[in-house]
């Protein structure tokens, strides 16, 4: 392997697993792409802890994490434990007044205990939470994407997408987000790469956009 190799880790959105990042293909010469995994919290585990049991899978110095959504929020937090060269947040947030105003709601009044997260194996329900989208149409496709179907795993997710606080931004964070992200709104994200007629599932939908301009965001 030639020392000059980026690695790039990528960390999946809540409930989803690596298969989101299946036609995201980086030039093997410049790149070697790392998969990341969620796995069902201890109990009462903090976000923190969490973050830094989860950099045990990272096996390189200086390396490159990319996270969607809520795996966004996750790699910035893994970034306090770990060097990290460069952050990418993509369709996610980089502080909590980018949070969109139900978010900030239910934080106060912690309406987002009440969600029927029990209905975990009604797939249209798991994309709703996780992707923000009904998904009549692509049903099979979702089942594909979203196999974190653990009651606790998505409880505990919730409550930490709700109560997030940053108050440390990684250096070289990139932040790329669709303008028209509907859990995510663009209008209360600053300083972006923004991509146009980008949703939430861009990462799925849009690999193209990816494939060809993340080589030169991770370099410069």
């Amino acid at each position: 392997m030639k020392p000059s190799v980026q690695h790039v880790y990528f960390m999946p959105g809540m409930a989803a697993n690596p298969s989101i990042f299946k036609h995201i293909q980086l030039p093997s010469s410049q790149f070697e792409q790392h998969l990341l995994e969620w796995f069902v919290p201890d109990k009462n585990m903090s976000f923190s802890d969490y973050a830094l049991k989860m950099t045990k899978e990272i096996h390189h110095q200086n390396v490159i994490l990319v996270g969607v959504s809520f795996g966004g929020l996750l790699v910035q937090e893994m970034a306090k434990h770990i060097d990290a060269k460069k952050v990418i947040l993509v369709s996610s947030v980089k502080h909590e007044s980018e949070m969109p105003k139900r978010m900030l709601f239910a934080k106060y009044t912690k309406i987002h205990k009440l969600l029927p997260t029990g209905l975990v194996n009604n797939m249209e329900l798991l994309a709703k939470y996780a992707f923000g989208e009904t998904v009549h149409r692509r049903l099979e496709l979702y089942e594909e994407y979203l196999s974190v179907k653990d009651k606790y795993y998505l409880d505990w997710s919730i409550d930490q997408i709700v109560n997030w606080k940053q108050s440390y931004t990684p250096d070289a964070l990139v932040h790329i987000h669709g303008e028209k992200d509907s859990v995510f709104p663009i209008s209360n994200i600053k300083e972006c790469i923004p991509v146009k007629n980008g949703t939430h599932t861009m990462i799925i939908h849009r690999a193209k956009w990816f494939n060809e301009n993340l080589p030169t965001i991770i370099l410069n």
